[in-house]
């Protein structure tokens, strides 16, 4: 009722009720990336209070990673089956627990349940697929837009976030830091449950962008839960050399960002003598320019080569991680670090996405983007988990940093192997 009567108060002021879904959506995935890049900030304290060794907290963020895009086939088939609002819900709840009993640990395999497996399903449900199902279902126009958006969105989260947290650390203890993020979980499972329809058509609308006279879809019925269905999609796809690029590439992607720098940043920079509070600032920064970054490649995702854009993506990201342990690691040198590692953070989504659509087109592109967002995640947890074994091991993170700024430049290489011609009729 409320969502109708929003729906026709916007509709007489011209404005479409997609972009309230999309908001909500936003938000939910502002809170998960404020989940997923909160533990990075408890790293130390945690270590410090416990007595856990870097390589063993990475294990858990590695569990976490891994749920996290291993789900993402999942989360489509559980969005066709119970819809979007409901997902969100439950996601969001899931998320709420996690950090909110993570207050109560004592022992390596209680953070293990909550931070890796609850946090990482909770997580995997709000993941990359959810945004690029409410873009293909609600928009027609600006779908890429919308899609970098939501990406920056993971920009957003630590922008907002982090430093504050980093804060809350020094001066009340990490336990206190998650409790904006259990706050956040429970306005996003109440606004989704208030506003969050599944497609137009629920509210007598047609998608963003389509011609007035372009009769409705037709509703969408509860697909029935095959779990074998992701499956299928795999095998389908896995035929083509296209996914195994753009799978690739964005293993590479989740290794050289969530696993590496949003994991390790911080503790990196106390390594080399920046305090917490200043190191997280530098994180919010990169995520003020990816959220800027971002946004503006899923504008250029409309218009250019996405296999040009995701060459220089790649080919910039690995010079930067390159030149990061050269930073000196003061303010400056890590501002120029997170000026140009920061606008294409998250940038490479919005391509990607549009690639997998235009492959495998538009009724397989969420479950094969889905396994897509899979194989990012787990080069996440490699990169999370090998990181923090260097560090064990080696006392530094450089050969992790040099290693993730090759996989780049690979990367760059391999994007411009993708074909041009679409095989969604393959």
């Amino acid at each position: 009722m409320l969502a109708q009567l929003t729906s026709n108060a916007l509709g007489r002021r011209g404005i479409h009720y997609g972009w309230v879904v999309a908001g909500v959506t936003f938000l939910a995935m502002l809170t998960t990336s404020a989940a997923l890049g909160l533990p990075g900030a408890m790293l130390q304290p945690l270590s410090r209070e416990f007595g856990w060794t870097t390589d063993q907290l990475a294990s858990v963020f590695a569990v976490r990673f891994a749920l996290f895009g291993l789900l993402g086939p999942f989360a489509a088939l559980f969005i066709a089956r119970f819809g979007l609002s409901r997902i969100m819900m439950v996601a969001a709840s899931f998320i709420a627990v996690a950090m909110g009993l993570a207050t109560l640990v004592t022992q390596l395999w209680q953070l293990a349940l909550l931070w890796g497996l609850v946090l990482g399903c909770g997580t995997g449900l709000t993941a990359l697929v959810l945004g690029a199902m409410v873009a293909n279902r609600w928009f027609t126009r600006n779908r890429g837009l919308v899609v970098g958006l939501f990406a920056a969105s993971t920009a957003t989260g630590q922008l907002i976030f982090l430093p504050a947290a980093a804060w809350i650390i020094e001066h009340h203890g990490w336990r206190y830091a998650v409790l904006p993020v259990v706050v956040a979980c429970s306005l996003v499972a109440a606004l989704a449950w208030m506003f969050v329809r599944n497609q137009p058509r629920d509210l007598g609308l047609r998608p963003f962008g389509e011609p007035e006279d372009t009769p409705l879809e037709a509703p969408l019925q509860p697909a029935p839960l095959n779990f074998l269905a992701p499956f299928t999609t795999l095998a389908e796809a896995a035929r083509h050399r296209t996914f195994w690029v753009l799978a690739a590439s964005f293993f590479i992607c989740g290794l050289s960002t969530n696993g590496l720098v949003q994991t390790h940043f911080i503790s990196l920079c106390s390594d080399n003598g920046l305090a917490a509070v200043p190191a997280a600032s530098v994180l919010a920064m990169m995520g003020a320019f990816d959220l800027v970054g971002t946004t503006l490649s899923g504008y250029l995702s409309d218009r250019y080569d996405n296999r040009k854009l995701l060459f220089w993506y790649y080919a910039l990201r690995g010079l930067s991680l390159f030149w990061l342990p050269f930073s000196t690691f003061t303010l400056y040198g890590l501002s120029l670090f997170a000026m140009f590692y920061g606008l294409d953070w998250i940038a490479t989504v919005p391509p990607t996405v549009k690639l997998a659509a235009q492959a495998f087109g538009k009724e397989r592109a969420g479950l094969v983007f889905g396994w897509v967002f899979a194989a990012h995640q787990l080069g996440a947890a490699a990169a999370a988990y090998g990181a923090g074994l260097t560090r064990t091991l080696l006392l530094t993170y450089n050969p992790a940093l040099f290693a993730a700024g090759a996989a780049c430049l690979v990367a760059a290489v391999l994007v411009m192997r993708i074909r041009r011609s679409p095989l969604a009729a393959a």
